[in-house]
């Protein structure tokens, strides 16, 4: 017998409560046997003459319900549409019981609500949010690949209107109690402290006028919605989506469509439209792939980044990040914003003004405004000290160097700083490409440094390399790992090499860019097959956006490590020579002379380009998907076998949310498997001429002659 997540008792004689508590775990989720629970106990309070009301909490600080158990979906991947229809099927009845019981139902929310977890509260007759900070409420199903399936798409625009449903369901972005509270969705917002009191007053309200009585007949029925709104719904909505989705994602068009048809329609009628759509997308193999990234998530969450070891990681206090520029800014403030506090320094007074002023932006950036907060600029101020003391930020407990991609300078500071630090402060770079026992050369000890590889623009990026040297020791990487999960990142720990991980696997994309410019291809069509792959921009914007020196000088590191395979080309020095770095200077491989600064072909490109063409010729857009993305694939396989990362699902990582791989696809790893080694190998064939770069490894073929995957 598994242990009971949902226990009963009695708020007052005639309200029953039913608290979710799931054992041993930090969230409640609604498997299949919580639905079998709850089933259970609503038979037994249906038969009741004595319940005035119903009231839904949760035990666990934050959390109400965080959806569906996720391990049970993946195990139904391959069932019969009538297996699926069953399943959503089981979830709407289950939950329509709700908003039928002879007494009120009222949802008491203390924090995170989404997924299955929001449908629930969604049957329920009332909604009540506590103000605690974690409280949100959505339908993040698309972004699994699927919309919600146990009714939320249909009392979704019933409670909330269908504008505001169809905005949250297709988007998958989850709202903030005051925002939920504001479109209707609950009935107040009240102390965390007062929500099971403000949810008995409310049941005694309820009974009193008798409201939701009118809402339950309201919400059964069709929507009052005009043919010529409804069509106007529907075509700015699908202009939005398809704008945002690029085609990639069917799940959110899916959603529209099915919101649109069963607005016309009953609850009951609409509910099983919904069903049936869903059998459409449960299974499909951008569903596959999307759950594929939320378990790479899930992983990484656990994951303390030392294998078959109990290490404890030493807190993080204070930091103090050396150098002001756009990425030690935007580290202090990732740190600022979650209350840890910073010392910030940089050899230039100007500079060091300026990155503080920018921490504090950064920090205090209000997503629903996009901009920041003056409240909580305030509030956060205390935490940042803005010096030029070697004693004052000497005394933090992890100290992060992010100056100049400089070997010499980096170890210039390391060795003025060192002697100063306390026994157990850590001492990290946020170099992305210098190997870090080279940096650790000259350390007294290097067992306290590593690697924290954070990426630009830090606010959004949400990897960070943690990158082991020869002498690292375990308790610096579990610290290092701790930390980066406590500033919201999703951590990587990886062995030492020349480019890490994603700038490793980066730079054959990239090189492989220029190469087909060099053999005639032209750049919109380079471009094209990037980008209908998949990927957020093309490689030769994304040279723009790096900085096409910068991507020389690193190129440069990696031919002298790598010069069997990697590209000397003379095309990208010519473009530094000419001052086109890139959308710096306002001209690269595009032109940026516009007022939005966005990427414009640039007719005088040709004149630099024309003497490295060494041939011409058209490229089938299939030619140009495989010629970059298998020169990738194919360093991702080495990396395996140098042993850089541990697990084939760090790459798939790393690449995501460090790169923009595109999630649809699962990851790079992921994405090789739905092939087959033995596919990818017969794919190479037609690239030997190419040499090495195209060459298949020995780990891939080992894999083709045994049928084997990399997700074991």
């Amino acid at each position: 017998m598994t242990a009971e997540t949902i226990s009963l008792s009695m708020a007052e004689p005639d309200i029953a409560v039913l608290t979710f508590d799931t054992p041993k775990k930090g969230a409640n989720v609604l498997s299949n046997s919580v639905l079998d629970e709850l089933a259970r106990h609503l038979d037994a309070l249906e038969q009741r003459t004595d319940l005035s009301g119903l009231i839904f909490c949760s035990a666990k600080p934050g959390i109400f319900i965080a959806g569906a158990d996720l391990r049970e979906f993946v195990q139904s991947l391959g069932v019969a549409r009538e297996q699926v229809i069953a399943m959503c099927r089981r979830g709407q009845v289950l939950f329509g019981r709700l908003a039928k019981m002879p007494f009120v139902t009222v949802a008491a929310i203390n924090g995170i609500c989404v997924g299955g977890g929001a449908e629930l509260a969604s049957w329920c007759d009332r909604r009540l949010f506590s103000n605690n900070r974690k409280a949100e409420f959505g339908f993040p199903e698309v972004k699994l690949g699927l919309f919600p399936g146990w009714g939320g798409t249909v009392r979704a625009p019933r409670i909330a209107g269908l504008g505001n449903a169809v905005e949250m369901v297709t988007g998958g972005e989850s709202l903030s109690a005051e925002t939920a509270y504001k479109m209707g969705w609950a009935s107040d917002v009240v102390p965390d402290d007062q929500l099971l009191a403000a949810a008995i007053r409310l049941v005694r309200t309820e009974q009193t006028n008798q409201e939701y009585l009118n809402d339950r007949k309201r919400w059964t029925g069709p929507i009052l919605i005009t043919e010529t709104e409804l069509g106007f719904l529907g075509a700015t909505a699908s202009a939005v989506i398809r704008q945002q989705t690029k085609g990639q994602y069917p799940a959110p068009d899916a959603a529209l469509e099915t919101m649109l048809e069963s607005s016309l329609l009953d609850a009951d009628a609409a509910c099983e439209l919904e069903a049936a759509r869903m059998a459409k997308l449960f299974g499909s193999p951008v569903n596959a792939a999307l759950l594929n990234v939320f378990f790479l998530t899930d992983r990484n969450k656990k994951d303390t980044g030392i294998d078959g070891k109990q290490v404890e990681p030493r807190p993080i206090n204070s930091v103090t990040v050396i150098g002001a520029g756009i990425m030690g800014s935007g580290i202090a403030a990732a740190n600022v914003k979650r209350g840890i506090a910073v010392a910030l320094t940089d050899a230039s007074h100007e500079s060091l003004v300026k990155g503080g002023r920018n921490v504090l932006e950064e920090a205090s950036f209000d997503r629903e405004t996009k901009g920041p907060n003056a409240q909580r600029m305030l509030e956060l101020a205390p935490l940042l000290n803005l010096t030029t003391s070697e004693q004052e930020f000497a005394a933090s407990d992890l100290v992060i160097e992010a100056v100049v991609e400089n070997e010499k300078v980096k170890q210039s500071i390391y060795a003025q700083l060192e002697s100063q630090l306390g026994p157990d402060t850590i001492l990290a770079s946020n170099t992305s490409t210098i190997p870090i026992t080279k940096l650790a050369a000259s350390l007294k000890r290097p067992d306290k440094f590593c690697g924290i590889h954070f990426f630009n623009p830090v606010r959004r990026m949400k990897l960070v390399e943690v990158i082991r040297g020869e002498k690292t020791s375990d308790e610096t990487i579990a610290t290092a790992v701790a930390y980066a999960k406590g500033v919201g990142k999703f951590p990587i720990v990886m062995n030492d090499g020349p480019g890490f991980l994603v700038n490793r696997l980066l730079f054959p994309y990239m090189h492989e860019a220029v190469e087909l410019l060099c053999e005639g291809a032209e750049i919109k069509a380079i471009e094209r097959a990037s980008k209908s792959f998949g990927m957020p921009m093309g490689p030769i914007e994304l040279y723009d956006l790096v900085g096409i020196d910068t991507a020389v000088y690193a190129g440069q590191t990696m031919f002298e490590a790598f010069p069997d395979r990697v590209i000397s080309s003379a095309l990208l020095p010519a473009m530094v020579q000419a001052n086109r770095l890139g959308k710096k200077t306002g001209r690269g491989f595009y032109s940026y002379d516009n007022k939005k600064g966005r990427p414009e072909v640039d007719a005088s490109l040709a004149e630099i380009i024309a003497p490295h063409i060494r041939k011409q010729r058209d490229f089938s857009l299939d030619e140009l998907t495989m010629r970059l993305f298998l020169p990738m694939f194919l360093e991702a396989t080495r990396v395996l076998e140098d042993e850089i990362v541990r697990d084939p699902r760090d790459i798939d990582l790393g690449l995501i949310f460090g790169l923009g791989f595109p999630p649809f696809k699962g990851g790079l790893m992921f994405w090789a498997d739905t092939l087959g080694a033995a596919t990818i190998v017969e794919m190479l064939k037609p690239f030997e001429s190419l040499g090495d770069r195209m060459s298949p490894t020995k780990l891939l073929l080992e894999m083709a002659a045994g049928g084997e995957k990399f997700y074991k």
